[in-house]
């Protein structure tokens, strides 16, 4: 069984900074990740804000990233922990591929995306129904489309749509954007259209999807328009499971409580990025993921 000082589940951009971090601090650290490298940071079709680049595409920078953090600690792609028990000395973790001894654990394991729950989703999926803009944008090139959602993510995403050649119109619930300014700005500019005070409740089609249900929340009108797809980017779910196993608190929403050096209430447990809340920005996750494997390594040498 090959042991390590610091396992890392996730490999976002808060994981690949904690693998730097402990890596070059001397320790052996191990990268879990139950998919590619980069994580939901691989989807990102840019960003404005990030220290050091006016613009850069989330594959562009995870891929820099992945390249520096492998000088200094190993990396195991399509290998996600199943289980983590406690012994006395550190942790036993097990995924479908090997059994790994750690003294200390970082928790980087993200969150998911949030379904509508409405009729037609899980039928369509993969046939119009989309989370992914920088996955599947190409495909409805000069069709008309719904990006549903009014937060960075959505608006990042609808921008990137319009910009691949897609016909998006945005549809919010409330009558404000929750995103950052200038991605509202943007969207005037480009006169991407919006429907606002408005959910979706049915998706309808044949084999692909063909339209959406809207229903205004201000009057309960319904209107049916006539779409080749719809992408969601309504929030995420925490992925926290693995932690509540392992006896690591939690709020009411499922995220992982932490305190300001990222350690949570079991011993060499740690928590970074989205699944502890907070403020979802990619710098701030890398931040994070440098304060946890900096204490986890002080705690080491205790």
């Amino acid at each position: 069984m090959e042991k390590y000082d610091i396992i890392i589940i996730g490999a976002g951009p808060g994981g690949l900074t904690a693998g730097l971090y402990a890596g070059r601090q001397g320790t052996k650290t191990l990268l879990l990740d139950k998919g590619l490298t980069g994580g939901a940071g691989l989807t990102v079709p840019s960003m404005e804000n990030y220290p050091g680049y006016d613009l850069i595409a989330g594959m562009s920078l995870i891929a820099k990233m992945k390249k520096q953090t492998e000088k200094n600690a190993i990396i195991h792609e399509m290998e996600g922990a199943e289980t983590i028990d406690r012994v006395d000395d550190g942790f036993i973790l097990k995924t479908l591929k090997d059994t790994y001894f750690t003294k200390s654990i970082i928790l980087a394991t993200g969150a998911t995306h949030r379904e509508l729950d409405v009729p037609g989703e899980d039928q369509y999926k993969g046939l119009g129904v989309s989370y992914c803009a920088t996955c599947d944008g190409l495909l409805f090139k000069d069709k008309d489309i719904l990006m549903i959602g009014g937060g960075n993510s959505a608006l990042q995403e609808a921008i990137f749509l319009n910009n691949v050649g897609c016909n998006v119109t945005v549809v919010h619930r409330r009558d404000e954007f929750r995103g950052e300014k200038y991605l509202q700005n943007k969207l005037k500019e480009k006169e991407i259209p919006v429907i606002t005070d408005s959910v979706v409740e049915e998706i309808k089609g044949g084999q692909m999807v063909e339209s959406i249900v809207l229903s205004n929340v201000k009057d309960g009108s319904k209107q049916e328009i006539k779409v080749a797809g719809i992408f969601i980017a309504i929030g995420d779910v925490p992925s926290s499971d693995l932690a509540k196993e392992l006896g690591v608190n939690v709020n009411k929403y499922n995220q992982i409580i932490t305190d300001k050096t990222q350690r949570t209430n079991v011993n060499n447990v740690y928590a970074i990025g989205d699944v502890t809340g907070g403020v979802k920005q990619w710098v701030v996750a890398c931040g994070e993921g440098a304060l946890a494997a900096t204490y986890a390594y002080q705690d080491l040498e205790k």
